[in-house]
């Protein structure tokens, strides 16, 4: 068997590869470029790929190929129906990261809410040793036991979020497709109005495509604090820009975005020196123990597959 490991370097430097190495010949790129995708995949039955896309071009000469895996939960790189016209399976590593894009989503909420990086700066810029003064209480900041946190998706992703934003003091509503016990479920629009903390975790598709768009912003209180975990194009992302500038949101965290990276003409290149925004390079997903979980899955994946059964399957 030969397997095609073709973006290595966004699993980063520190994982091991072995477990992939034991299943059969296999090769690591950190990037593969269009024009490599070809040369690079000749004969390889399996190709791991993580942001790479895989479709119609990238994927016309891959007659060797009988298998994909993501590194990821996400799919939407791949081009699923090109892949089923070709007979290539595809596989996907669910629920591998729920802690650590948690952990983010909420390390992003304290943060903002608690403007922590405005009092940091006051310190680290020598300031407050310059102040004289023993404490400073500007900007203002508010307990985060009496906010109410709306979370967008009910995946294991949206629950965890919900759970801990629950323990923490929050009145949580939920969005979510499935009916919802244990939260206080509530349709977008009511969502967007009522909290101060709205954090999203939805798959990108026709439907969520800008699921925040600039009328649901203008439904939000300014105060509220935004944090995109999902995808870029979950958020229009000029109008959350715009909002930003406009004093109509509070605070952003983001860690997707629909360019990646993104370059100095995107919206929200212009948010970069403001306090009340944090931009995270796609990190959410990892943590290096969700990383160990995700080649683990993958490993696994291949073996379930070359054996003839199913598992973790999208095609």
């Amino acid at each position: 068997m030969k397997i095609a490991v073709l973006d290595a370097g966004t699993l980063g430097d520190d994982l091991d590869l072995s477990p992939l190495y034991e299943l059969g010949e296999t090769k690591e790129y950190m990037t593969t470029p269009v024009e490599l995708m070809a040369e690079r995949l000749n004969g390889a039955q399996v190709a791991v790929v993580n942001k790479i896309k895989m479709n119609r071009e990238t994927l016309a000469s891959a007659d060797s190929l009988r298998l994909i895996c993501v590194a990821a939960t996400g799919y939407d790189n791949i081009d699923t129906e090109y892949c089923a016209e070709k007979g290539i399976a595809v596989c996907n590593v669910p629920a591998y990261s729920t802690d650590s894009v948690a952990q983010l989503t909420v390390s992003m909420a304290l943060s903002l809410v608690t403007h922590l990086t405005e009092y940091r700066e006051f310190v680290h810029s020598g300031e407050y040793s310059r102040s004289k003064a023993a404490n400073r209480l500007v900007p203002v900041y508010h307990e985060i036991s009496g906010l109410t946190w709306g979370v967008v998706g009910g995946g294991g992703i949206g629950t965890r979020v919900a759970e801990i934003a629950k323990v923490l003091g929050c009145r949580v509503l939920i969005c979510r497709r499935k009916p919802e016990t244990r939260f206080e479920a509530a349709d977008i629009d009511t969502l967007c109005e009522q909290s101060d903390i709205i954090s999203l975790h939805v798959p990108l598709s026709d439907e969520t495509r800008h699921l925040i768009n600039a009328e649901r912003l203008d439904k939000m209180k300014k105060t509220a604090v935004l944090i995109n975990v999902a995808r870029g194009a979950v958020t229009d992302e000029e109008a959350v820009a715009e909002a930003i500038e406009n004093g109509k949101l509070g605070g952003l965290g983001v860690d997707v975005y629909s360019v990646e990276p993104f370059s100095e003409d995107h919206p929200f290149y212009r948010l970069l020196a403001r306090d009340n925004v944090c931009l995270t390079p796609h990190m959410a997903w990892g943590a290096f123990e969700a990383r160990k979980r995700c080649l683990s899955v993958i490993a696994e994946n291949i073996k379930t597959f070359f054996s003839g059964e199913r598992k973790n399957r999208i095609v």
